[in-house]
């Protein structure tokens, strides 16, 4: 009986033990209580895809075909984090489109376009003829009034003699 009694008491012993032993690491990581949430959260990063640029795909181009010693292509590939059939692929777009990058989305219908470019070149058109039509009325307006001070002035200088 006497060695149930000192196994109970050595077990409650060493709980306490174990609780500061819980309570310090929950002062180190700056936990309160398990049950609280953290009071500043870590957010994970969401995994994108890694986009080029055409520039950077210019000048990894230029530094591939710069290579020329064996391994040299495979320390530039790690170094910039690409895979080989990405640089045969840019490889591919360079000769086929020059390098230019293929345009997303609808491609543009020709017969529309040429239908709003006509469209357009109709509205100048009959904007200029207003502006024509109104010019030639302004030059009218002012050829009559020229022709009245001239006969004005006319009138004034057969007056202004008949008295002199």
């Amino acid at each position: 009986m006497a060695n149930q009694m000192k196994a109970v008491v050595k077990v409650s012993s060493k709980v306490p033990a174990l609780e500061d032993a819980s309570e310090g690491a929950r002062r180190a990581t700056g936990d309160a209580s398990s049950s609280a949430p953290p009071a500043d959260p870590e957010v994970v990063a969401i995994a994108q895809r890694r986009r080029f640029s055409p520039s950077d795909r210019r000048r990894i181009l230029a530094a591939a075909d710069r290579c020329t010693e064996p391994g040299e292509i495979g320390a530039l590939l790690r170094r910039e984090g690409i895979y080989s059939s990405q640089l045969a692929t840019w490889r591919k777009q360079r000769v086929t489109n020059g390098g230019d990058e293929r345009r997303r989305g609808r491609k543009a219908d020709p017969a529309l376009a040429e239908a709003h470019r006509t469209a357009k070149l109709t509205r100048e058109i009959e904007r200029l003829r207003r502006q024509l039509a109104q010019a030639r009325l302004i030059i009218d307006v002012q050829k009559k009034v020229s022709s009245l001070l001239a006969l004005q002035t006319a009138d004034e200088a057969g007056e202004s003699g008949w008295t002199a």
